[in-house]
């Protein structure tokens, strides 16, 4: 159930038995040379989609840019500072809050937004707990990365072993094949797998990695593996949502 597609009497009729939300978030930036400057967003928003179907849950609009200034070195990546994640997912939670959502499970799929959407948990939690009145109506925030389930993971082992690295990852493109099979550009990889490494700044980062990928051979990906991906991680996800809203 999306939020977008409801009215608000629609919305109203759910509080009455759910104060839980999905909220999927991901970012806007290059996926190597054959995979979606959407990727992360979409990934999110899929899964955040099969799983609010499963667990009847209401699903958010994506927050489709995040954190990846690293990624600037190419061309059609866009970057939020990390202060500025930190404000969207804290006026996210806060609208709706007032309206009485209480429980907000994010469906992240980028690793750059971990770090700086965590702050912007803490920083909620910090504001309840320092109100002069004390404690407003509990508001409870959890971060959940797609690809981090136990099955996830060893579908990943099955398919691509060492190939799968940590960025454009064959996993990851797959999926978002899976979602949009016209948008699909199969490819042969020169080298197959990408080096690994640091990197800092955007500059730093197009030196080191110059067609975009770490560690991976994204010329695996598949629409056939990326409904393997959906279907793991929309089952696994569901039961941890459902599980996470009874208990929190």
């Amino acid at each position: 159930m999306q939020l977008q597609l409801q009215t608000w009497k629609d919305v109203e009729e759910y509080l009455g038995r759910s104060h839980g939300i999905i909220v999927p978030i991901g970012s806007t930036e290059q996926h190597g040379p054959n995979g979606l400057v959407g990727t992360d967003a979409i990934c999110a928003e899929v899964i955040a989609r099969g799983v609010g179907e499963k667990a009847q849950a209401l699903v958010a609009p994506t927050i489709s840019v995040g954190m990846a200034q690293h990624h600037l070195g190419f061309a059609g990546s866009i970057t939020l500072r990390p202060t500025t994640l930190i404000a969207v997912v804290r006026d996210t939670i806060v609208s709706l809050a007032r309206h009485g959502f209480q429980r907000f499970y994010f469906i992240n799929g980028h690793g750059g937004n971990i770090a700086t959407v965590t702050a912007a948990f803490s920083e909620i939690h910090a504001e309840s707990s320092m109100h002069p009145a004390g404690n407003r109506p509990s508001v409870k925030c959890k971060l959940r990365n797609w690809w981090e389930s136990e099955r996830v993971k060893a579908l990943s082992r099955e398919l691509y072993g060492s190939s799968e690295g940590s960025h454009a990852t064959p996993s990851e493109v797959s999926l978002t094949w899976y979602a949009h099979p016209d948008a699909a550009r199969p490819m042969t990889l020169d080298p197959p797998v990408a080096p690994t490494g640091s990197f800092a700044d955007a500059d730093d980062y197009r030196r080191n990695f110059p067609d975009g990928r770490i560690g991976s051979n994204p010329g695996l990906s598949s629409a056939e593996a990326g409904k393997r991906f959906y279907d793991v991680a929309v089952a696994d996800i569901a039961a941890d949502y459902a599980a996470w809203v009874r208990a929190a």
